[in-house]
């Protein structure tokens, strides 16, 4: 017997858009105008974006360090801009998702800085409202996924339970982190592998 499912939690890098790391760096270089790999050493090289993703620091100290890193003051709009310039909506996950039926209640749960809950509506604009109110970042729940804590956190903040929600992640360890915590989990990397996992739940 099929479980009824009345949640679906996203990931959203790989799942509901593509992140061109490269393209977000370029974007931060011209900004600043310094080296490519000077924002590569600064921002990832350091640990500061993993620092951030994990809520070990606010988002002022990393915008802080981050500029004083490249030579530029970066402010929470130039942030959102180098990480728009990087991330490319999936179109046909976006279709996928706007045809869900109504009754389902959606969200996002992403390894990301608590800053990206502010690009993430201007990168699915036109199904952000199935989302709204609804996206999570690790980075404010301060812990990543696949720690089994994340998933506990997610649930609570959305009054959501785990037996009748559904987590897609392109990642399998994180996929099988989730299962362990009773949610129903599988891996998506676009929109024809989410088809067959509504197909499996009976959600089309």
């Amino acid at each position: 017997m099929k479980p009824r499912i009345r949640q679906v939690l996203f990931d959203f890098d790989e799942v509901l858009a593509r992140y061109h790391h490269e393209k977000r760096i370029a974007h931060l270089a011209v900004f600043a105008g310094c080296e490519h790999e000077r924002v590569r050493e600064v921002l990832f090289a350091s640990g500061l974006e993993t620092q951030y993703d994990g809520g070990a620091i606010e988002t002022g100290d990393y915008l802080g360090r981050l500029g004083d890193g490249i030579g530029r003051v970066v402010d929470e709009e130039a942030w959102i801009a180098s990480r728009l310039a990087g991330s490319i909506a999936d179109v046909a996950m976006l279709e996928r998702m706007a045809a869900l039926d109504e009754s389902l209640a959606l969200g996002v749960l992403t390894n990301n800085g608590a800053l990206m809950a502010r690009a993430i509506p201007r990168i699915v604009a036109p199904v952000f409202h199935r989302l709204d109110g609804r996206v999570l970042c690790s980075g404010a729940l301060r812990v990543r996924k696949p720690e089994p804590a994340i998933f506990a956190h997610a649930l609570e903040r959305l009054g959501w339970n785990a037996v009748t929600t559904l987590f897609v992640d392109d990642s399998f360890a994180n996929v099988q982190s989730a299962r362990k915590t009773g949610l129903h989990a599988e891996t998506v990397t676009d929109a024809r592998s989410f088809g067959r996992v509504l197909k499996r739940y009976a959600l089309i």
